[in-house]
C-alpha cells in the first residue's frame, strides 16, 4: 500500500511537471510551483526527485528509450529505402506519443539542460540522419534527410492538439512529396518502370496510380479527416499510394 501511494505521487509529480514545463518552460516553473500543483510539499517533492533535472530526465527517458528503439529497427531493415521510412515512420510515431515533452522544449530548449538527455537526444538524432540520407550521401541527401527529419517534429510540436491520425497522415504526405520532388529524374523513372512489371509468378495486386478523379475524391476524405489507411481503403488502392498522390493536386 505505502509502495503503491509513493509511486502514485511520483506519477503525479511528473503530470504536473510536465504540463507546467509545457505551458511555462522549464527554467520558469520551480519545485516549490509543481508542488503545489500536486498538492504536497516542496520537501515532498524532492523527496522523489533531488532537483528539477532529475524530474526532467524521468520525464525524458520514456521518449528517448523509444527513439532508440526506432533507430534500432532502422537498421535492421532490409535495404536503404525500407531503412528509411523506417526510421521517418519510426521517429513521427515517438514524437506524437511525446508531443508534450517536444513543446515544452520549444519554450527554452529545456532537454539541452541536461547533458545525459541531451546526448542521448543527440546521438540518436545523428545516427537517424545517418540512415535517412543513406551509406553514401551527397551533400543533397545529407541536406534532405535533415529537413525530413524537421518536418516531422515541427507540426507535432506546433500543433500539438490536433487529431493524431489526420497529423500523422498530413506530415507524412509532406515528407514523401519531399522525396519525390527532390529525387533525380534517372531515379524516378526506373522506380516507376519497376513498379509497372510485377514479378514473374505474381498476379498484380492494388493499382498504383490513381485517376484524376480518385485523387480529387481521395483529397476530399482528407479534408474530411480520414486518415491515409481509410482513404487506402474505401478507393482501393495502397497507403503507399495514397501518401504518393494526395500532393499533386496541391
Amino acid at each position: 500500500m505505502i509502495e503503491s501511494a509513493v509511486s502514485d505521487t511520483r506519477a503525479q509529480i511528473l503530470r504536473v511537471a510536465l504540463g507546467e514545463f509545457a505551458k511555462r518552460g522549464y527554467h520558469a516553473t520551480s519545485i516549490r510551483e509543481i508542488a503545489a500543483q500536486v498538492g504536497i510539499t516542496k520537501p515532498a517533492v524532492l523527496y522523489h526527485f533531488p532537483g528539477k533535472a532529475e524530474i526532467l530526465a524521468a520525464l525524458s527517458e520514456p521518449m528517448l528509450g523509444a527513439l532508440d528503439a526506432a533507430v534500432a529497427a532502422a537498421e535492421l531493415a532490409d535495404g536503404e529505402e525500407a531503412a528509411r521510412w523506417a526510421i521517418l515512420e519510426g521517429t513521427l510515431e515517438v514524437w506524437l506519443a511525446h508531443r508534450y515533452l517536444l513543446r515544452m522544449n520549444l519554450h527554452d530548449l529545456a532537454l539541452a539542460t541536461d547533458t545525459v538527455v541531451f546526448q542521448r537526444f543527440r546521438d540518436a538524432m545523428m545516427r537517424a540522419n545517418q540512415i535517412v540520407a543513406g551509406r553514401r550521401p551527397s551533400l543533397a541527401d545529407r541536406v534532405r534527410a535533415a529537413q525530413a527529419l524537421a518536418m516531422l517534429s515541427d507540426p507535432v510540436v506546433l500543433l500539438a492538439d490536433a487529431p493524431t491520425d489526420a497529423l500523422r497522415t498530413h506530415i507524412l504526405v509532406g515528407v514523401r512529396v519531399l522525396f519525390a520532388v527532390t529525387e533525380p529524374d534517372e531515379r524516378r523513372a526506373l522506380k516507376a518502370k519497376r513498379a509497372e512489371k510485377p514479378a514473374a509468378g505474381r498476379r498484380r495486386g492494388r493499382p498504383s496510380a490513381v485517376s484524376g478523379p480518385m485523387r480529387d475524391e481521395a483529397r476530399r476524405l482528407l479534408e474530411a479527416g480520414k486518415t491515409a489507411d481509410e482513404i487506402a481503403e474505401e478507393l482501393g488502392v495502397s497507403r503507399a499510394t495514397v501518401y504518393r498522390h494526395l500532393h499533386r493536386d496541391d
